[in-house]
């Protein structure tokens, strides 16, 4: 079994609330969030913090993924990225913020790829609160053709695109990575499967299998938590290993996520739990979920 201390954490944020702002985490009102409350968020949350929640670990790099940053200021936080890697030496990389479907998409990604610490976007498409209300091609989805216009720009830039975005809407995503083959999609945590229930899972899972076909799609998985519910293996474990199953080990990696699953559960309690649901797969097999697949699909 491989040493579940080496490990390159794919997904995580920092940030100064003294310094920077966040509207989710800076205004006063909370904003709708999948884990409820998340008040013990507004707190900043830097390198130090970061190395002291991954103690007993040895994390080998890291890949910072934007955290809604002000967004009148999408290289704001790339800017401010690069200050902190230059004074802590973390994070090793970053995905940045760039809103596709503005005006100043192009202008905005070519200085985002012109950093050496960005390796690809996030831009959150437009998503129904639920499988009943998600209907293809609204404003700001990823069938809008403004939408698409700017991601169309990534793969002249050499940029990757994570997507978030809720299972039910992975129909979409599987569409995007067929009309753009050569543009790497990594879908992060691990496609949201908040319901639990045996039908919100299937579900799921069906939406894993579509957009899993193309193979220019990967997986972190991560943002398994639950409102109010700490994070255990009973209750993960089997959504790890169902997703590991459709994607394939070469396109899954484990991420924490952090601080946000801070709110429901410690990082040895998740890394542990990826280590325990995975125990019984080859060496060869857990080095890339916890290590090798990042480096190779951030380029690290």
């Amino acid at each position: 079994m491989i040493e579940v201390r080496q490990i390159v954490d794919p997904h995580h944020h920092f940030w100064d609330l003294g310094r920077n702002y966040h509207p989710w985490l800076s205004d006063p009102e909370q904003i709708p969030f999948r884990y409820g409350d998340y008040s013990a968020l507004r707190r900043d949350y830097l390198p130090a913090e970061y190395r002291r929640d991954t103690a007993g670990f040895r994390v080998l790099s890291t890949v910072h993924c934007e955290a809604e940053w002000n967004p009148a200021d999408p290289l704001g936080e790339t800017r401010w990225l690069e200050s902190v890697k230059a004074e802590y030496g973390l994070p090793s990389a970053c995905i940045a913020q760039a809103w596709l479907d503005r005006p100043d998409a192009e202008e905005v990604l070519a200085a985002q790829a012109a950093s050496t610490l960005v390796r690809g976007i996030r831009h959150k498409p437009k998503s129904a609160a639920s499988p009943d209300a998600a209907r293809r091609g609204g404003p700001g989805s990823m069938d809008d053709p403004g939408w698409r216009k700017g991601y169309a720009l990534l793969e002249q830039l050499g940029l990757s695109f994570d997507l978030q975005t809720p299972w039910w809407h992975l129909d979409a995503a599987a569409d995007l990575a067929r009309d753009f083959p050569d543009t790497q999609i990594v879908i992060n945590h691990t496609g949201l499967p908040a319901d639990r229930s045996p039908q919100g899972l299937a579900g799921w899972r069906h939406g894993l299998e579509r957009v899993a076909d193309a193979p220019n799609v990967a997986l972190k998985i991560s943002g398994l938590g639950r409102p109010g519910l700490p994070w255990t293996l009973e209750a993960n474990g089997p959504v790890i290993r169902d997703a590991i199953a459709i994607f394939g080990v070469p396109r899954c990696m484990f991420a924490s996520n952090f601080p946000v699953d801070s709110l429901c559960g410690s990082f040895a309690d998740i890394f542990s739990g990826f280590a325990a649901a995975v125990s019984d797969r080859p060496e060869g097999e857990q080095a890339a979920l916890f290590r090798d697949n990042a480096l190779r699909i951030y380029r690290l």
